[in-house]
């Protein structure tokens, strides 16, 4: 009897198939021109594109544009392909589900070593967001600092946003991290291959600010030697950020509205129409509907841009997150002849967090680079930090030793507030921050509830 060997198993093409539909994994292989010449049952069952509707034909057909979004490299004339590109990418599938993929690309050659097409290995991560948040272990996403309830649900309305290219709104007061969130927006979002162009609404002379957002032709104007891109098409094919949007003039939120009805504009001076493809993320942190209701900004403009409105919540709200931030802001924290501060005192921290922050995340980044400067040691005291922390902290002396945490107590405490750590805090008798320490040291209490 022969025995078997890889290479008899894997010369017959029925075995092969077999072993490849049994994977964990999605398989897409696709010529040089784009057409799938492969599509594994995993494939069928992740994009929920049945394999006989889509082998044979161009894949940015078979599936309604560019599975890989702006990352796919067939999309312009000639192909600009590495050996092997990962990267995630989220997708919506033909059910209408929004999908988190991990993706592998690697360019197939044959024996002459000459290319002849693309394998696409993908898996589907999309559970093991909701895995993270339910086991409590949700510290972040997507370069975005937070474990708080609030700051979740801000994770999960970015990741359902990613597989659309509806207007997204953010608003939220100063300082609490809205271009974070609109980069977060275009890294997850099918453009995240494309630029993203953030721009200052309020930051530009009135006079400029047409010619920043759409460009201009050569003699428009004094100065105006050359021809020169506007930040929409320069987003081509990406997104363009809008900060400040209340503070666009009048006769600019005109051209913008027509924009995003038409998708074309032309450029000062020029009587060209020009049309790109951009996906717009706007922010303020004013209230628009008041400045509609003044008449300040455009009804018609607001409905356009608030399709998907996320809030970000003040930092006063989300005091949880603040030991999370401070410990990230230490660890970037530049090396100074091998020196750094480690770690912040349990005094500074309760200063931090009694604190009410109008200044939000970036004020206490501030702080946190003050004390960083000040400190002598490796330990950041209630002295090292600014001077309006020392006057709060000053205000509320805490009495009294710190009473010792037993798991038991935390964890009747935590179900009696209903998972709200500042009031459980309060429960216990203790400061929030020794109750944040106990919890990072014993983390099985919170899996437990």
């Amino acid at each position: 009897m022969t025995s078997l060997t890889i290479d008899n198993i894997l010369s017959n093409r029925k075995n092969l198939e077999r072993i490849l539909d049994n994977l964990k994994d999605g398989i897409i292989a696709h010529d040089l021109n784009r057409r799938i010449f492969y599509f594994n049952r995993k494939a069928e069952e992740i994009t929920g594109y049945r394999r006989e509707d889509v082998v044979g034909k161009d894949c940015h057909e078979a599936m309604g544009g560019p599975f890989c979004g702006s990352r796919c490299s067939f999309c312009g004339d000639q192909p600009l392909f590495v050996d092997t590109a990962e990267y995630p990418i989220n997708i919506v599938n033909q059910r209408g589900e929004s999908r988190r993929l991990e993706m592998t690309a690697t360019m197939m050659r044959d024996e002459n070593n000459k290319e002849f097409g693309v394998l696409a290995v993908f898996r589907d991560i999309t559970d093991l967001f909701e895995l993270r948040v339910k086991a409590k272990e949700m510290t972040g996403f997507s370069n975005i600092i937070g474990c708080d309830s609030k700051m979740v649900d801000v994770f999960r309305q970015i990741k359902d946003v990613s597989g659309y290219d509806y207007p997204v709104h953010i608003f939220g007061e100063t300082g609490t991290g809205k271009e974070l969130v609109a980069n977060a927006i275009h890294n997850e979002s099918m453009r995240a291959g494309g630029s993203f162009v953030p721009i200052n609404c309020g930051a530009l002379p009135e006079g400029l600010i047409e010619s920043e957002l759409f460009g201009h032709v050569k003699g428009a104007f004094s100065g105006a030697i050359r021809d020169k891109k506007g930040r929409f098409e320069l987003a081509h094919n990406g997104t363009i950020f809008l900060d400040e949007i209340a503070e666009l003039p009048k006769l600019l939120q005109v051209k913008l509205l027509r924009f995003l009805q038409e998708g074309t504009f032309e450029k000062v001076g020029g009587e060209k129409t020009v049309s790109v493809d951009v996906r717009v993320v706007s922010a303020t942190n004013k209230d628009l509907k008041k400045e509609v209701q003044k008449g300040n900004f455009r009804e018609d403009l607001f409905y356009r841009l608030n399709v998907i409105p996320i809030h970000i919540p003040p930092i006063r709200e989300r005091k949880s997150d603040i030991p999370l931030l401070v410990d990230h802001f230490l660890s970037k924290a530049p090396t100074i002849k091998g020196q750094r501060p480690v770690r912040i005192s349990q005094e500074a921290l309760n200063a931090l967090l009694d604190y009410n922050w109008p200044g939000n995340v970036r004020e206490l980044q501030n702080a946190v680079q003050f004390a960083i400067v000040r400190c002598k040691g490796k330990i950041i005291r209630p002295d090292d930090l600014p001077l309006e922390l020392k006057e709060k902290s000053s205000e509320k002396p805490r009495r009294g030793p710190v009473r010792k945490l037993s798991a038991d107590d935390v964890r009747a405490a935590i179900v009696k507030t209903g998972g709200n750590k500042a009031r459980a805090a309060k429960v216990l008798g203790v400061g929030r921050a020794t109750l944040y320490r106990f919890l990072g040291d014993h983390p099985e209490v919170l899996q437990e509830n």
